[in-house]
């Protein structure tokens, strides 16, 4: 992913900051509570295609 394009983006629901998931290949906003795909280098920033995160998740990615 590359740095200024994650540096531009924000979650389409609460505007906020995302963060990158190298591993999961996905894109964290922890005040939406969501998680965005990123398929063949293209974030899939579409609220109906996020997963929701688990409670785990969220404490995991807020600190």
């Amino acid at each position: 992913m590359d740095k200024k394009l994650l540096d531009i983006l924000a979650c389409p629901v609460t505007k906020g900051p995302l963060i990158y998931d190298k591993s999961k290949q996905e894109l964290i906003s922890v005040a939406g509570r969501l998680a965005y795909s990123i398929r063949d280098d293209i974030p899939i920033m579409l609220e109906n295609e996020a997963r929701p995160l688990t409670p785990e998740e969220v404490e995991r990615y807020s600190k």
